[in-house]
């Protein structure tokens, strides 16, 4: 079939194919494709860095969220006992969570575990207080004293690190 010559050559080519691919890394024999079992072990590892980073970043945006909402309910409420009180010859003492709510009706009064409420309010002839809570815990108090000085504080009962990273402080 094959002259002496000619099976030689064949030999010699099959003999340089295998060492030229056994001699480069990642060039397989008989045309195989897909991945390796290192680069499949690079990208899982890259994978896992990356969520390390990114969920934490995450938690921490969503607190902030509840947190955002808890204030914005406290400002809408001190807004609406603002409201009250000019309607009542600048008195806060009908200002309530009852009558915040039945004069703004987007102020949730009732405890909830999926969004802010608000938790406190008492009004006095001069004065007003209220205080709404987010879902994590961390309550947000608004408060209008005689002379008219307002402050704005923070309680963070639950993580005790709510308020910029403590357990009470201002906002």
């Amino acid at each position: 079939m094959f002259s002496d010559s000619s099976s030689r050559r064949l030999c010699r080519s099959i003999r340089s194919r295998r060492l030229a691919t056994s001699a480069r890394p990642g060039v397989r024999l008989g045309g195989a494709t897909g991945f390796t079992l290192i680069e499949l072990l690079v990208v899982i590892l890259l994978i896992g860095i990356l969520m390390a980073i990114a969920i934490p970043a995450f938690v921490s945006q969503t607190a902030k969220a509840t947190d955002a909402q808890a204030k914005e309910l406290a400002r809408t409420a001190a807004t609406t006992a603002e409201s009250i009180a000019t309607d009542h010859n600048g008195e806060y003492a009908r200002v309530t969570t009852e009558e915040l709510h039945k004069v703004e009706s987007t102020i949730p009064i009732e405890e909830s575990s999926s969004h802010a409420y608000l938790s406190y309010a008492k009004g006095e002839a001069s004065t007003y207080r209220v205080t709404a809570r987010a879902t994590d815990g961390d309550e947000f108090t608004f408060s209008r004293g005689a002379t008219g000085e307002v402050s704005r504080t923070c309680a963070s009962p639950t993580l005790k690190t709510g308020c910029g990273g403590a357990a009470t402080g201002s906002w």
